[in-house]
């Protein structure tokens, strides 16, 4: 999970690195369908790095030609150029700060990117380019400035530079200048952020707001693109706490800072819960047949021979059984894979509700869980499985939608919930 060394660089971390936390994709439960590869994949470690590549604000330059333009950024430094008209451009351009560690996210495969997001939803055809795939999410999408020195305090800010060092707003940009006379303004989509309070201990739910260029907090726009920018929010900081969500309309990221990691549950702790729930022989209560749910990791997708002892719930009801026949045939996926959403509704056989058959998966994404408690609960209409407090959490944080819509998901699968989101299973053990 470590920043990839590239060419000529020299941040590799090195022996027994600070860790200022990790980005975790929500939606792809531990790894990306296809394998997690270089910069790709479902999370991201931030390191401290051998040496510094933070920037900070320096010179203002307001430019009225072309060339004037062109002789600023022949410079190499980093910029944010804000083209207010076709005569003039204001140009800010940064300097070294060996204070601060600086990683970009985005959908660009370009080198100034550390960590390829790409859309949750799947955004282009499988194996197309990411950076050239249709999609919603920034090339540049947003950078990640971490201080080097304690509390290692990290913090968001809307864009990153591209190739050429620069950030450009144009135009058609949402931009202003602010009373103390510094240039700011806003990406097409923007990038959106959620501050909890408590987490995860009793975690609440902060207000979506938007982060700027410069980093300041505002109000969300009328809609997503829309032209003019929210109130500014007095007194709110771009600082990522631990459980902070950032999303770039396409994939929300969940922020986990290196402290908040050490108390959070690990793969291996899931997976012992899954051994001692299948140590428990749970039974289907109809075919009498032992469940079992399958290892840790696994395949995204249905695999009939392996999972022959999967474990299926009637979500109304919560009773859990063996897979089985009888009853209504799916009128859409017949046999779905994990995170796909059967169209199947069945009368169960103990208590005669009738609604939803879905499999059930462990939740295996361990920065998602709010504890380490037993997995015995499953969202609906997904069916995937976490501990009680995982899933009440998740079921009340609404996350954006659409241009000005928001809705809670599964955090495994990004599956819209239904309401209350989640249901508790009710497992049959052995009959001796």
């Amino acid at each position: 999970m470590n920043s990839p060394k590239k060419d000529g660089d020299d941040d590799v971390p090195v022996k027994d690195p600070v860790k200022y936390g990790e980005l975790v994709i929500l939606g792809y439960n531990g790894s990306l369908p296809t394998g997690d590869r270089g910069r790709r994949k479902s999370r991201f470690a931030l390191y401290r790095r051998a040496k510094a590549n933070g920037v900070k604000p320096s010179a203002v330059h307001i430019l009225n030609t072309p060339q004037d333009t062109k002789a600023v950024h022949s410079r190499g430094q980093h910029s944010i150029s804000f083209t207010l008209s076709r005569n003039q451009t204001v140009v800010v351009e940064y300097c070294h700060d060996n204070s601060t560690d600086m990683f970009q996210i985005g959908r660009s495969t370009e080198s100034p990117i550390d960590f390829v997001v790409t859309d949750t939803s799947g955004g282009g055809k499988e194996g197309e380019d990411p950076s050239i795939a249709p999609s919603t999410i920034s090339r540049f999408a947003c950078r990640v400035v971490c201080e080097r020195n304690p509390p290692y305090t990290a913090r968001i800010y809307a864009a990153g530079f591209d190739s050429s060092k620069n950030i450009f707003l144009g135009e058609k940009a949402t931009k202003w200048k602010n009373p103390d006379g510094h240039m700011d303004g806003l990406t097409t989509n923007g990038v959106l952020v959620m501050h909890p309070e408590g987490f995860p201990e009793d975690p609440k739910q902060g207000l979506w707001r938007e982060i700027s260029v410069c980093g300041d907090v505002y109000a969300l726009r009328e809609t997503r693109s829309g032209p003019t920018r929210g109130k500014l929010a007095e007194g709110e900081s771009s600082a990522l706490r631990d459980g902070s969500l950032v999303d770039l309309c396409g994939a929300t990221l969940l922020w986990r800072t290196g402290e908040g990691l050490m108390r959070a549950p690990t793969l291996r702790h899931l997976e012992a819960l899954r051994q001692e729930l299948n140590a428990s022989r749970p039974q289907c209560p109809v075919g009498l047949s032992t469940l079992a749910f399958p290892s840790l990791p696994r395949s995204h997708r249905w695999e009939p021979n392996l999972e022959e002892r999967q474990p299926w719930v009637y979500l109304t009801c919560g009773h859990v059984h063996g897979r089985h026949d009888w009853g209504q045939r799916p009128e859409g996926v017949e046999m779905p894979g994990e995170g796909e959403v059967s169209t199947t509704r069945r009368e169960c056989p103990l208590c005669r509700t009738v609604g939803p058959y879905v499999a059930l998966w462990l939740g295996c994404e361990p920065a998602v869980y709010v504890d380490a408690g037993a997995p015995t609960h499953a969202f609906v209409p997904c069916g995937h499985v976490c501990s009680e407090r995982t899933a009440r959490y998740w079921a009340e944080t609404p996350l954006p939608h659409g241009t000005h819509a928001f809705r809670p998901v599964c955090p495994f699968c990004s599956s819209a919930l239904s309401t209350p989101g989640w249901t508790r299973l009710i497992f049959q053990g052995p009959i001796d």
